[in-house]
């Protein structure tokens, strides 16, 4: 897809998303990105082993889409550009098939293995102990070759792409590691003499383990294909609430076609317990909306003519009609679900050391492979030649760069998912990640912590106005204002029946008031600080308006032509759930301010309403961002939180910026994290959804790191010098007669731990906003 994007240094940038096919480790996300970070023009390359996307962000108009694909080609894998034209179907889909396709494979190896190792450790049994081995061995020879040649074939091209391009990958160690076993079998069953000398018995065979092997590869790659589609069960929910069918009214008929035919300005009509089809506004009738599958809303929502209404949602009750507006790829529903695989694409930068590690892993496993093979052919007990052999197919195997490649982008992918499911619209990995982190949480006032719709509370005059006409003049001068306070001066007179009269020179003074004249008459309508800075008298003026913020309303003081003439009370009331989502953000240790433009008495108020820790009163538009700043500058992570727009240069100042707004405007919101809910419910929410979602990276990368620190040396024989004097009875079934770790153990132990860092990300599943 592609997606404009400011980038810092220039005015815009293009963002292209590319599916990539056979990746299979760490090492393979690291090439793909070297070779798209060289194409000229590229100015990021972000690649997701657990997607298996790569986002590639581009300098406008200088880099073809194929351009793109021939660098992924030339690094050995396959690349396609996905477009936006409407949401396809998601990455699950994709790894459900690889499941289908790789259990054949599964079953066919398991069944050889298990018949192999049987016949191998049954050899005494009536029939086949007097079978000599120069039978024998030739008989698991044709067994084990389908599992090598057919069910292991992938290993085989996966390696030999990347041998012509100069490269190892996963599918290097594996092929390499089962190729040694079965090849120094084969030598074993056919030319004997070349692996013994004088009267040595004949040279066991390792058949078996290099089927078993690849059956318990194919096995964890099988089960992490399936886990894989898991964690993207998140993308597949929401397009699979897409409704199939409009009943549509054109020329005065009802009909019902595929939702992809509905046009834009067509009259759609819904029913009771129907899903709306496509996003529009409703022209006729009234029900109430179930909106739960995009805001996490369990609570109906009220739809009446003039409002919008959204795809995907279901109706509740009444049957009205709406004019389709925003179709396909335009629709709330379309822009969410980019949204989440933008997150699930994304790469967190707790990820660069797994990635800068995984870039040397596999060439450094093989030369660690090769150096063990040579000491214990030096060194090792006899036969030492198969202990060598043994040992160093043990290394190749078990080492497991997928999981260093998992760790990060599984966790990621569940969560922002899971975020999505509750109205929490994470915009990458970096944002989820730096959220964890945050200290202080500053909360715009207006439309935030409060509805952000004032009502008229107060109306009082000083001389000889009377109410009607102060309010007549004031409301006429706000009708040029988009601010919410002057839509409350206005409701109000139209409420008692004034007429107005327009503007005219109508002068908006931010953070202050406005200036305008009325019928030739010249009117001021601010704070006090602007009366004072236009030297009204306001000694008796303040007192009266200290009266109406003492109860949290603002006061607007109203000068006409030079003199103050009066004061009207404009309160806002606070959404029903602030308090308790202030509460829950200081139970959770973090310093929560309230940031108002509004006079302190006012501000003040409302924060011991809600009971913020700290109010920051008499703040300017320009100065919000000053104020986040100042806050960074002691040492403060902040996270800001306000409506994405009035607020975008603190949103952008901020640590993690957090909007609030609804279903429609997720495609404009500029922040970090957009919710979709109107309450400061998801504040708290989003953050314990970071701490869950790094807590679980965190767990996954110790997992992974420690996995190939502690059974790489195990595997390449460094207990033998502690159970040199034997092998207690209970470990010889892994470890020998000398300490060396069965091969086919290390294939069980490398499967397990891409399984475990799969499951462990999935546990994010049963995140709860409520905790």
């Amino acid at each position: 897809m592609a997606v404009q994007t400011p980038l810092p240094g220039q005015d815009l940038s293009e963002e292209m998303t590319l599916a990539v096919d056979g990746m299979t480790c760490a090492s393979c996300v690291m090439r793909v990105e070297r070779a798209l970070k060289k194409v000229p023009g590229v100015v990021e390359a972000n690649v997701n082993l657990a997607t298996e996307r790569a986002t590639v962000t581009l300098l406008p108009g200088t880099v073809e889409p194929s351009v793109l694909v021939a660098a992924v080609a030339a690094s050995g894998y396959d690349a396609r550009p996905i477009t936006d034209e409407q949401p396809g179907p998601d990455v699950g889909a994709g790894h459900a098939e690889d499941a289908r396709r790789l259990r054949a494979r599964v079953l066919v190896s398991a069944v050889v293995s298990l018949l192999t190792m049987t016949l191998m450790q049954w050899q005494r049994l009536p029939l086949i102990d007097a079978m000599p081995m120069r039978v024998m061995h030739p008989l698991f020879f044709l067994i084990a070759a389908p599992v090598q040649f057919w069910a292991g074939w992938q290993f085989y091209r996966g390696a030999w792409v990347m041998a012509r391009h100069g490269a190892t990958d996963m599918n290097t160690l594996i092929a390499v590691g089962t190729t040694v076993a079965y090849g120094y079998s084969v030598v074993a069953t056919f030319a004997p003499g070349l692996l013994t000398t004088g009267g040595a018995p004949e040279p066991h065979v390792y058949y078996e383990t290099s089927s078993a092997i690849i059956a318990f590869i194919l096995l964890g790659r099988y089960l992490e294909a399936r886990a894989k589609g898991r964690t993207s069960a998140a993308i597949t929910r929401l397009l699979g609430l897409r409704a199939k069918t409009a009943r549509v009214i054109r020329d005065g008929v009802e009909s019902d076609i595929p939702v992809e035919e509905v046009l834009p300005g067509d009259i759609v009509l819904v029913r009771p317990g129907e899903k709306i089809p496509v996003d529009g506004e409703v022209v006729e009738g009234r029900s109430a909306i179930d909106e739960s599958m995009l805001t996490g809303e369990s609570v109906p929502v009220e739809k009446g003519p003039g409002d919008a209404v959204y795809g995907a949602t279901l109706n509740r009750t009444g049957a009205f009609r709406y004019r389709a507006t925003r179709l396909g790829a335009d629709s709330a529903l379309a822009q969410i679900v980019r949204l989440v695989e933008r997150a699930q694409g994304s790469k967190a930068p707790i990820q660069r050391l797994a990635d800068v590690v995984s870039g040397y892993f596999v060439p450094v496993v093989i030369v660690i492979a090769i150096v063990d093979f040579v000491l214990w052919l030096w060194l090792g007990p006899e036969p030492a030649l198969q202990y060598a052999v043994l040992n160093a197919v043990a290394v190749l195997i078990i080492a497991c760069p997928c999981a260093l490649g998992l760790a990060t982008p599984t966790a990621i992918m569940v969560g922002t998912g899971k975020g999505a499911e509750h109205g929490l619209l994470v915009r990458g990995g970096e944002a989820l990640e730096q959220a964890h982190r945050i200290t202080t949480v500053v909360l715009d006032k207006t439309g935030t912590v409060t509805l952000g719709k004032p009502r008229l509370t107060d109306v009082v005059t000083l001389g000889d106005i009377d109410e009607g006409e102060l309010l007549r003049l004031a409301a006429s001068a706000e009708r040029g204002s988009e601010h919410p306070l002057a839509h409350a001066i206005i409701d109000g007179a139209q409420e008692r029946g004034l007429t107005l009269a327009e503007p005219l020179e109508f002068h908006a003074l931010p953070g202050h008031g406005i200036e305008t004249v009325v019928e030739n008459r010249h009117l001021v309508i601010g704070n006090a600080r602007l009366m004072g800075e236009r030297a009204l008298a306001l000694e008796r003026a303040v007192e009266l308006g200290g009266g109406i913020e003492a109860q949290g309303r603002t006061a607007m003081y109203v000068a006409i032509d030079g003199r103050l003439a009066g004061i009207l009370g404009v309160a806002d009331t606070v959404k029903a759930g602030s308090a308790a989502a202030i509460d829950r953000l200081r139970r959770m240790g973090l310093t929560v301010v309230l940031l108002s433009g509004d006079n302190r008495a006012t501000a003040e108020a409302i924060g011991k309403e809600v009971g913020v820790d700290r109010v920051m009163a008499e703040v300017l538009p320009e100065a919000k961002v000053d104020e986040v700043r100042r806050l960074q500058e002691v040492g403060e992570v902040v996270a800001m939180v306000g409506d994405g727009i009035n607020d975008a240069p603190a949103l952008a100042q901020a640590d993690v910026g957090i909007a609030i707004g609804t279903g429609a405007d997720v495609a404009i919101e500029a922040a970090d994290i957009t919710l979709i809910r109107g309450d400061l419910a998801g504040v708290p929410a989003a953050i314990r959804l970071s701490r869950a979602t790094i807590g679980t990276i965190r767990q996954n990368l110790f997992w992974a790191f420690f996995y190939n620190v502690a059974l790489i040396p195990v595997a390449a024989g460094a207990l033998y010098p502690l159970l040199s004097h034997g092998v207690p009875e209970s470990l010889r079934w892994a470890l020998g007669d000398h300490g060396f770790l069965n091969p086919v153990l290390a294939a069980a132990a490398m499967a397990s731990s891409s399984i475990t860092v799969m499951l462990n990300s999935l546990r994010l599943r049963r995140f709860t906003p409520e905790g």
